[in-house]
């Protein structure tokens, strides 16, 4: 993995620096309340945290088949999974520093982390999603101290694998929360919009999470053209609501961004939506990604104004 960056080693962590700051300020020029760091330091949304964990074999790595049944290199579990030191503590940190604006982070899951590995040691999922969990919940606990303000698990194998999320689903997103404070998100998405083009038009797996002790879930609704009749289904829980779809170059009108709300709205109440992007903008240009942002943002004010009178 890194073959992805076109930077020599010793002038990596300046340069991801320098993205970072960008990032953080094209979020705020394009009116974003809640920022990410863009993500910069990770070649995945998987691989930077699991892949800095002990108890895992990178040099032998095992296949198994991904979302789109494809064989891909995954970490082998050899002994007991633990964390030597905390892994994004300089990304929260960082972001920190740089914004007065509340912050989020994100860490992939638990499950998703087990569906990512060839367990060769503790021969039991949920063992091995109970191992996955212990590391991400001290992980998060430090992320907290640093000052992230909202916490993001990204979980997209549930969706992909929905009876195995119905035994375990719940409890991993549990266990990984257990005694954090804040904002929790989880995230279940179709994959990145380049690489996944045909979408199905629902979740197989989703009013499970009503039961799950994160506040938010966050969706996948614009590309998808999602019936949001499914939000009514999970009445505890609060939406981070996609609006941009990241499968075209086309930058949405914010009264398109709008109308999108305004559907959701039917179903729940405006506190509980808050307007996102469907998932990771990892393969727009800045330009596009900047311009979508934005009118997100315009798009949520015009609803805004609508609800306030």
């Amino acid at each position: 993995m890194k073959e992805v960056w076109h930077v020599p080693d010793e002038q990596l962590p300046e340069a991801q620096d320098d993205a970072t700051l960008t990032a953080i300020h094209d979020q705020e020029r394009a009116g974003i309340d809640i920022l990410s760091d863009g993500e910069i330091r990770r070649e995945s949304y998987f691989n930077r945290f699991a892949n800095s964990l002990e108890g895992i074999d990178l040099d032998n790595p095992a296949m198994v088949p991904n979302r789109r049944n494809v064989m891909i290199p995954v970490p082998r579990v050899i002994g007991e999974i633990r964390r030597i030191a905390p892994v994004q503590l300089h990304d929260v940190a960082f972001l920190r520093a740089h914004t007065e604006r509340p912050i989020k982070i994100t860490i992939p899951g638990a499950f998703t982390m087990a569906k990512l590995a060839q367990d060769e040691y503790y021969h039991d999922t949920a063992a091995l999603i109970s191992a996955y969990a212990a590391v991400l919940n001290d992980e998060i606990r430090d992320l907290k101290a640093a000052g992230a303000d909202v916490i993001q698990i990204d979980e997209p194998y549930m969706q992909a694998n929905p009876e195995a999320a119905n035994e375990f689903g719940v409890d991993a997103i549990n266990l990984a929360l257990d005694g954090i404070d804040g904002p929790k998100v989880v995230h279940l998405c179709f994959g990145y919009a380049y690489v996944v083009k045909d979408k199905p038009a629902g979740y197989s797996f989703l009013p499970q999470l009503d039961a799950c002790h994160a506040d938010y879930i966050s969706i996948e609704a614009a590309q998808t053209s999602l019936d949001p009749a499914i939000l009514a289904e999970l009445p505890s829980k609060k939406f981070l609501y996609g609006v941009l779809s990241l499968g075209t170059n086309d930058i949405e009108t914010p009264e398109l961004v709008a109308e999108r709300l305004r559907c959701a709205l039917k179903y729940v109440s405006p506190e509980r939506i808050v307007a996102a992007p469907d998932c990771g903008m990892k393969y727009l240009s800045r330009d596009v990604a900047f311009g979508k942002l934005k009118a997100m943002v315009d798009g949520a004010a015009l609803v805004r104004h609508e609800i306030s009178g």
